[in-house]
């Protein structure tokens, strides 16, 4: 599609789109018994005699209850050995346990108690009197504050190695989820296009991104950005909102969540015909692009994925390093339940590259005071190398191709 050329309207776009999520399968009661299994045998390899998971993306992941996380603590203590019990306000635990999708009891504590005390409590309840405590690497500072005042026999660690070492690596599940929220926002990235217009401003389209999201069965956007012309220079943005005007480089990143899973997709394309400059830059971002993905190969470390896309861009003239002009952050990041989540490909991450890993790749160009080009999809990785969940744009003139 040319953009800027038979242009449409928000409402002739919205009433194109209709509920995408119909027949995808949620996560199954079999596989949350096999995340907690996973993570005890994790747990037993690395000496912790139980982990402490916060409310939000951990506990979600290894119970399927969601809970936002507060200073009120609220979580779920899982043994090494057994099962897992809950810890609540009291006031909470009607509401808790209607979200809960693995059961277990529930240990309140009233508002003028200690939730820090009562944790210690159950630790010896469950045989656990002293020794290693894995602490969800999310968890407020004020939790491990309270902890080790109020229950300073246990020696608390980090516990990422158990939900890292457990997440990163997704099930067909997880990844099918992903497939269809990516597929969801492809499609509003799409009709966005459409509805661009002289005049029209960055509020204007995040509205419709928004709206769109909703009508192709997700709760609206996760996230949004919108930049027009020197603007796109800023990976996240600038404060003021911008006019669309002729030539302007556009860069929409954008997502939003099925079942809790995450899709992020940026494309950047020019509104009418682009500059001989802007052709060049794009390409050169496309290059970087397919370079990281090519690198991104089972029992390679992530860090190299970065490099890979670094080494394109500065035969280019770019950079050097996280030098602008240039790409100023890390290349991609691990996605699930969280949007940024681990392993990351950025150089200093020596994790190997292996099945279940899912990325984006994002080696933007930023060129403050004239323009930004970032083209991010996402990829997981299987036994013979990387897998597009949404194919690479084919051009600047057509930033969307068949997909």
């Amino acid at each position: 599609m040319t953009i800027g050329v038979g242009g449409s309207t928000a409402e002739l776009e919205l009433k194109k789109l209709n509920d995408m999520t119909a027949g995808i399968s949620p996560v199954s009661e079999a596989e949350y018994a096999a995340r907690l299994a996973a993570a005890q045998d994790l747990m037993k390899e690395l000496g912790l005699g139980a982990v402490y998971l916060n409310a939000g993306s951990n506990m979600t992941y290894f119970t399927g209850t969601r809970w936002y996380a507060s200073e009120r603590m609220v979580g779920v203590i899982l043994p090494a050995d057994g099962a897992p019990e809950y810890i609540a306000p009291v006031f909470e635990i009607g509401t808790l346990k209607d979200f809960m999708e693995v059961k277990g009891p529930v240990n309140g504590w009233q508002e003028h108690e200690s939730p820090y005390a009562l944790f210690g409590e159950v630790l010896r309840r469950m045989g656990f009197e002293d020794g290693a405590v894995g602490l969800d690497e999310s968890s407020g500072f004020f939790i491990f504050d309270g902890l080790r005042a109020e229950a300073p026999a246990c020696e608390y660690l980090n516990a990422k190695p158990v939900t890292a070492g457990c997440r990163m690596h997704k099930s067909e599940t997880e990844i099918a989820l992903m497939q269809r929220a990516k597929d969801m926002t492809i499609e509003v990235h799409k009709a966005a296009a459409r509805i661009l217009r002289p005049g029209i401003s960055t509020t204007e389209v995040c509205d419709f991104i928004d709206r769109a999201h909703k009508k192709v069965g997700a709760s609206g956007s996760s996230f949004c950005i919108v930049l027009f012309g020197e603007a796109t220079a800023y990976p996240h943005g600038v404060k003021d909102p911008q006019i669309l005007k002729e030539g302007d480089m556009v860069l929409i990143d954008t997502g939003c969540q099925l079942m809790g899973y995450n899709s992020d997709i940026t494309r950047t394309y020019v509104y009418g015909e682009p500059t001989a400059r802007q052709r060049e830059v794009w390409q050169h971002e496309k290059d970087a692009q397919l370079a990281a993905f090519e690198a991104a190969q089972p029992g390679t470390p992530c860090g190299q994925v970065d490099v890979a896309a670094r080494r394109s861009l500065e035969s280019n003239g770019y950079g050097p390093d996280y030098a602008a002009p240039g790409l100023v952050h890390r290349t991609g990041h691990g996605i699930g339940l969280d949007i940024h989540e681990w392993p990351y490909l950025v150089r200093s991450d020596e994790t190997p590259l292996a099945p279940g890993m899912c990325f984006s790749n994002e080696p933007m160009i930023s060129i403050p005071g004239e323009f930004g080009v970032r083209l991010e999809d996402h990829f997981y990785m299987t036994e013979d190398g990387p897998r597009w969940f949404t194919q690479p744009s084919p051009s600047i003139d057509n930033p969307f191709g068949n997909n």
